[in-house]
């Protein structure tokens, strides 16, 4: 069965992976956005983003088994259906817009928000955002993890002034991504991009995936919401900075 063989993958693909695994527990959850940018320092950004949709079903399964009670279902009402608009938009768009350019636009769309967010922080009687904004972003979420796996920064806009417990956070995003990340296989099949040397690939880094999701599931219970909101922007500084440099590369 053919495989990657090339240390020189598996020493950037190991971390991403387990930086994933880690993000999708919640416990920085920003970082995970860096996955598919790390391991494409070795592969193509079509062939990163394939072979980390099995090992991220993986992540998936262990994430709901440890947060489904703890999810929003109403938040998820509204997000579902805009991520899969997103996934949508992801498979008719893809070929016409490169992955370079996504990463670019998301890096500068994150770097933009945060730097509001630092001159104007929210005011803690402010209102949460509107519906239809969750509906925006979480349809944009859809789009950018269809391409890159790098949904977290545009659904983080919207559930950061949510002001959300950290464990309900993760949990919502964990059943949110869980759901998009499915609807990827048939339109990723359909594209060519689901193939033996992928997958075989995938199986060979399938051990490291529960163990960044176990770490920081084991850490999102304990951690105060204040140190938790402070991960999440600083994984999504790194994100931004990181999709930026792609993007203009």
């Amino acid at each position: 069965m053919p495989v990657i063989t090339d240390p020189a993958f598996y020493a950037v693909a190991v971390p991403a992976v387990l930086l994933v695994g880690i993000s999708k527990s919640g416990f920085g959850a920003g970082f995970g956005a860096l996955g598919v940018p790390l391991m494409a320092l070795a592969v193509p950004v079509p062939q990163a983003a394939a072979i980390m949709l099995p090992l991220l079903l993986i992540m998936d399964a262990l994430g709901l088994k440890a947060l489904w009670r703890e999810r929003d279902a109403a938040l998820l009402s509204l997000l579902i259906p805009a991520g899969l608009t997103g996934t949508v938009i992801g498979t008719l768009l893809f070929g016409l817009l490169s992955a370079k350019a996504v990463a670019g636009i998301v890096g500068a769309i994150t770097l933009v928000f945060l730097a509001i967010r630092t001159v104007f922080p929210p005011k803690a009687d402010a209102p949460p955002p509107p519906r239809a904004a969750g509906f925006f972003f979480g349809a944009v979420s859809g789009f950018t993890s269809f391409v890159a796996h790098a949904g977290s920064p545009p659904i983080g806009f919207y559930m950061l002034p949510l002001k959300l417990d950290p464990i309900r956070f993760t949990a919502t995003l964990a059943v949110f991504f869980a759901v998009v990340n499915v609807s990827k296989l048939v339109p990723y099949g359909a594209l060519g991009l689901i193939d033996w040397t992928n997958m075989a690939t995938a199986a060979v880094l399938a051990p490291v995936a529960p163990l960044g999701v176990l770490i920081g599931v084991r850490v999102v219970r304990h951690i105060p919401p204040v140190l938790f909101y402070r991960l999440f922007s600083i994984g999504m500084l790194l994100t931004g900075v990181k999709l930026l440099y792609d993007g203009l590369n």
